[in-house]
């Protein structure tokens, strides 16, 4: 579809979604049950944000494709999340820096697109913005925690931040629908959100005492227009399986 109001809420319900997904996988593993929980609200979080998205970006398309439709019965190359949100987990410093950059990210953004000249949009986000803080927040500490620990968790940290950082840049990127409805007061203006984003973990890195990652001379890209990684295509069979394999279950 060519709207690009439909194209931009996509966009934001897919990251939300994958996110989710991704966060998800912990549960019932994750290193004490204190974490186990706080992760798998998250995930919920998460998920709930992709419903709201995913549900108004078919109800914009008018096909008759709700929230669930969008989410179980779409290939890779029709998704367009970002690279980051479908990183494997890896270790458990992994998956805190990716929710930490990625929910820094988010608490500016839903801020931002709270004011959207789209209600629907502006109401979502309203929303959003107060779970992606908790979010930004839980990530952040344990960041800290970390970063200021053992030898080997500190050495963890500083690898996981620096895996993650090639797939900052594409969090800040617009393409031509995006600035269109940038004009019109719609999209958020997402470069103009980088410094507040680079402030805040600069002053979360300085908390751990964590060098800034090693910036790397290419950043990776593509999500947005639907060029992914190999990663979520395992991530979608999981997640699509049951609906496509009893496409009028109902439960």
């Amino acid at each position: 579809m060519d709207d690009p109001i439909f194209t931009y809420a996509l966009r934001i319900g897919d990251d939300a979604l994958v996110l989710g997904q991704r966060v998800s996988e912990w549960c019932g593993t994750a290193p004490t049950l204190e974490v186990d929980l706080s992760l798998a609200n998250v995930a919920l979080d998460l998920i709930g944000q992709a419903t709201l998205f995913l549900g108004l970006a078919g109800e914009i398309e008018g096909a008759g494709r709700d929230a669930d439709r969008l989410a179980f019965f779409r290939d890779v190359d029709a998704f367009q999340n970002a690279l980051m949100v479908e990183q494997p987990n890896g270790d458990f410093a992994r998956t805190i820096a990716r929710q930490f950059l990625f929910s820094t990210y988010q608490e500016g953004f839903y801020g931002a697109l709270s004011h959207s000249a789209e209600p629907r949009l502006a109401a979502i986000a309203a929303k959003a913005v107060k779970e992606v803080r908790y979010h930004a927040a839980l990530a952040g500490d344990w960041i800290v925690r970390l970063g200021d620990g053992t030898d080997e968790s500190r050495q963890r940290m500083i690898e996981a931040l620096d895996w993650h950082w090639r797939f900052v840049d594409e969090l800040f990127a617009m393409d031509a629908g995006e600035r269109a409805l940038l004009e019109k007061s719609i999209a958020v203006d997402r470069a103009a959100l980088r410094p507040a984003f680079d402030a805040a973990v600069g002053a979360i890195l300085a908390a751990g005492d964590l060098p800034a990652p090693r910036y790397p001379q290419r950043p990776v890209m593509g999500g947005r227009r639907g060029h992914h990684s190999e990663h979520l295509g395992h991530l979608l069979a999981t997640l699509q399986h049951i609906p496509r394999s009893y496409p009028d279950a109902r439960w």
